[in-house]
């Protein structure tokens, strides 16, 4: 039996432009910025390794 998904969404705020952004936990590609293209995370083969601020996560 399943409890729900086990992947998250995750609010993070880019350290250069401060622009926050909602983003998948176990994104596929890399994942930038919408404003400045700042990388803001990268894939692993599962999770993804955060490289801003993760301001909260979201069931």
């Amino acid at each position: 039996m399943s409890d729900g998904p086990v992947s998250k969404f995750i609010k993070v705020r880019c350290a250069k432009c401060k622009n926050e952004q909602i983003i998948f936990g176990k994104a596929s590609r890399v994942v930038e910025c919408l404003v400045c293209n700042t990388t803001l995370a990268v894939p692993t083969g599962g999770k993804i390794n955060v490289k801003s601020r993760i301001l909260e996560v979201l069931d």
